[in-house]
């Protein structure tokens, strides 16, 4: 009897201990969001080109590596849609596995495990090394230098990489398949093109705008919040980047359910 009230300690303060954390992750992001109605005029120069930065770390430098996962993972779909043509609408297919779901999710992970860690890396290093603390002492609000470009940055390089994700997908593993295969296709562009609605491209949006500042700002927490010794920035980036990995799923599912439910 002992033992089980423990075991049922442990499980109770781990809840709370996990709901605590999550309503300190909204906190962070409140506080964020409130910077953006703080604009001073100083700064603003220094700002823009940090958010273009990010943008391009995050998203032009990532197109090496995106398209020809696309390009593989949209031929190897294609080759599978393939021989179940005749039973289902292969544009259909197409559109609930890459557009709704694939696409979201693997450009995600693909941030994720390139840009979301560095995020988090490069923020641990300067709470360490005490830069943090100097920005503070020089007047500035290392929140607003240092997260505000990375939420817009990190969130707009998603968006674009979704697309860019799923017009390789699609059109580039249509093109491999049609140049290396002879399996026929048909008219799989134009059945795609039926297949689409406007609630497939909002999804779609929405999944990469909730996916970006979920990820920015749980990295951005986590390192905010390492302890000052560098044993710990190992530890710090495995938990932002698996914590980042299960709100991705539990957003998608959710977000889906909402749309098609």
């Amino acid at each position: 009897m002992a033992r089980f009230s423990g075991y049922t300690g442990y499980i109770g303060r781990s809840v709370l201990a996990y709901i605590r954390h999550v309503f300190n992750l909204i906190a962070f992001f409140y506080r964020i969001c409130m910077l953006f109605f703080y604009r001073p005029t100083e700064g603003r120069r220094a700002l823009r080109r940090v958010v273009v930065e990010q943008m391009y770390f995050t998203g032009v430098q990532a197109l090496p590596l995106i398209i020809p996962i696309a390009l593989i993972m949209g031929s190897m779909l294609l080759i599978q849609f393939s021989r179940i043509s005749g039973q289902y609408d292969l544009g259909k297919v197409t559109i609930i596995l890459l557009v709704r779901e694939i696409g979201p999710l693997v450009t995600a992970i693909l941030v994720i495990l390139r840009s979301a860690t560095a995020v988090t890396i490069e923020t641990s290093y300067m709470k360490v090394l005490n830069e943090i603390e100097a920005i503070e002492m020089a007047g500035i609000d290392p929140m607003r230098i240092l997260c505000i470009p990375r939420l817009i940055g990190i969130t707009f390089a998603i968006l674009y990489l979704f697309i860019i994700f799923d017009l390789v997908s699609i059109i580039g593993g249509y093109a491999v398949v049609m140049a290396f295969t002879y399996i026929p296709m048909g008219n799989l562009l134009g059945q795609i093109a039926k297949a689409i609605t406007m609630s497939d491209i909002i999804v779609g949006i929405v999944k990469a705008i909730c996916f970006g500042i979920t990820i920015t700002v749980v990295c951005l927490y986590y390192g905010f919040g390492a302890k000052k010794q560098m044993t710990n920035i190992p530890k710090v980036t495995t938990n932002a980047a698996i914590e980042c990995f299960f709100y991705i799923l539990v957003i998608n599912v959710a977000i889906s359910g909402i749309f098609y439910l």
